[in-house]
């Protein structure tokens, strides 16, 4: 691709705002008040200098060196990379400043070239500009991007992210430049096609440090770029018009100042309480239950996909069901006065992929899925079964604390003799990170899950099954018959990064350089692969027998 610069203008950054509208973001007007208000005459400076440091996204770049991608990256035309396959760094920024808005558009030098899979993956990003202001701002680039059938798909200034400038620490630098970092970035409609679609909108990106210098002196204090206008106090405001000051406001005559004070309110009188509130709580054993989750879309497509040609098998009572698997016949306790919940499941889904010589490179088991609620917050834990795509070993792990729960507050009243959770979201561990190699932070987000259990053998599961009848429940799964249980399969790819690669040695996946080989693969923009880590002690969790 050219690394030709085009003109630059700040009608750039109009262009660039009205794209991002498509996807729910804007380049807002960053000026308070009406264009009346603003100075007759706000200078524009000129940007001489400067830098762009951003690595796009640290997994998609770890997963590129690893064994399974066999990749490679390249920069091009004055553009750096970090020892250790870290940041990239944009120079020699050129472009405006604009005093009276707060919107600067820089075009930096540089460009930074993606290879994977022996070319299947190749990925090309060149001509990189940042139009920002005190409110959003975006990375626009050129970018030359292959999907997977082959195609190539080539465009010119198109969005790739949109930074939420309000977030920025603002500084300078030792040569007066004004400096903005940790910027967070999100992939935006284009971005994900520049991906080939394994990245979905709105997906987190890394963070940017953008610095800037100017051919002018610094600015006035009240121009200074490094101080955030929508924080300055609003000059048109007259303080003797503070409401808190307005001596007809007596908190001691006024009954609106002091809601106690309010004579149809009666202070000794509660609100009437409702029928939940009134309801004895019901405790006891768990008789029967189900457990629907995906573990993680872009990880589910990945294995299916195109690039790991695999397959996901349920079996011991799971299947697959809708976007997702169940696991079913539950056991445990409900306790209402402690207000907790213990669950486990049977079932068990196992994924694999980049089939070698009849052997799986890939071999992922997830098994006897448990839930550790207390109050809003729990735990989903997981026996977990790794192969180790070097040696081949195969590393299990007991009981593994995979995420954090978010419960919302009185959930785990029962109605009917069922307990039923819907949506409630899942993040990703300390030890469920390390499980999949570091590729994944904690906290990020895994699928949502839902939870249904019985402590009725006489109650009606969501799904039309009863309580005690060790129901499997689910849609029936897809594909062929394999080791005893149901098979997914299947070449459509969606987007997202996830990881994978099966790690030994006590531990996990591992992809990357300088990191043991593992288990976890996932689509990251072509797919981020999980990598390294010791995963270590499992989460204490509760006996789960009545």
């Amino acid at each position: 691709m050219a690394a030709t610069r085009r003109p630059i203008a700040l009608a750039a950054a109009v262009a660039t705002a009205a794209a991002l509208g498509a996807t729910g973001f804007a380049l807002p007007a960053l000026a308070a008040g009406s264009p009346a208000a603003r100075p007759a005459a706000a200078p524009k400076l000129e940007i001489v200098d400067g830098t762009l440091d951003w690595g796009v996204k640290e997994s998609f770049r770890k997963y590129l060196v690893s064994p399974i991608a066999q990749g490679k990256i390249t920069v091009t035309d004055g553009a750096r990379q970090a020892d250790g396959n870290g940041v990239f760094t944009f120079t020699g920024a050129k472009g405006s400043y604009d005093v009276g808005t707060h919107e600067s558009l820089a075009a930096f030098e540089g460009g930074v070239r993606f290879e994977g899979h022996h070319g299947v993956l190749d990925v090309r990003l060149s001509d990189i500009k940042v139009a920002s202001g005190t409110g959003t701002g975006a990375i626009t680039a050129d970018f030359t991007s292959k999907k997977t059938d082959g195609t190539v798909v080539t465009k010119d200034d198109a969005p790739i992210a949109v930074l939420d400038m309000t977030a920025a620490e603002r500084g300078r630098g030792a040569g007066g430049e004004t400096v903005l970092t940790g910027i967070p970035a999100k992939l935006t409609a284009e971005g994900s096609e520049a991906f080939a679609g394994f990245y979905q909108e709105g997906a987190e990106l890394d963070p940017a440090t953008l610095s800037l210098r100017t051919a002018a002196p610094s600015p006035s204090p009240s121009d200074d770029p490094t101080k955030d206008p929508t924080k300055d106090p609003d000059p048109t405001k007259d303080p003797s018009k503070d409401p808190s000051t307005d001596p007809s406001k007596d908190p001691s005559t006024d009954p609106s100042a002091d809601p106690s004070a309010d004579p149809t309110k009666d202070p000794g009188g509660d609100p009437t309480p409702t029928a939940a509130q009134t309801a004895a709580p019901v405790s006891g054993p768990v008789v029967d239950g189900t457990l629907d989750w995906g573990v993680r879309q872009q990880f589910r497509d990945y294995v299916v996909g195109p690039i790991a040609h695999g397959k996901i098998v349920t079996s011991d009572g799971a299947s697959a069901d809708g976007d997702g698997y169940r696991f079913t016949r539950a056991t445990g306790l409900l306790d209402a006065d402690k207000n907790t919940l213990d669950a486990a499941f049977k079932g068990k889904v196992r994924f694999l992929g980049h089939e070698t010589e009849g052997e799986y490179v890939l071999d992922l088991s997830l098994s006897n899925l448990k839930v550790d609620i207390e109050g809003t917050s729990g735990t989903l834990l997981a026996d977990v079964s790794s192969k180790d795509q070097k040696s081949g070993k195969v590393s299990e792990f007991t009981a593994l604390s995979l995420a954090d729960l978010k419960v919302p507050a009185g959930a785990l009243a029962a109605k009917g003799g069922i307990v039923n959770l819907r949506d409630v979201p899942a993040t990703l561990t300390t030890d469920g990170a390390k499980a999949f190699g570091g590729f994944y932070q904690k906290g990020e987000a895994l699928d949502a899950l839902n939870v249904a259990v019985s402590l009725d053998k006489d109650a009606r599961l969501p799904g039309g099954s009863t309580g005690g009848s060790g129901s499997t429940g689910g849609a029936g799964s897809t594909g062929g018959s394999t080791a005893g249980g149901s098979t997914t399969g299947g070449s459509t790819v969606g987007g997202g990064s996830t990881g994978g690669s099966v790690g030994g040695s006590g531990s996990l996946a591992a992809t990357g350089s300088g990191l043991p080989a593992g288990a976890l693969i996932a689509a990251s923009g072509v797919v981020v692969a999980a990598g390294a880590g010791v995963v270590i002690a499992a989460r204490r969790h509760r006996d789960t027998t009545a």
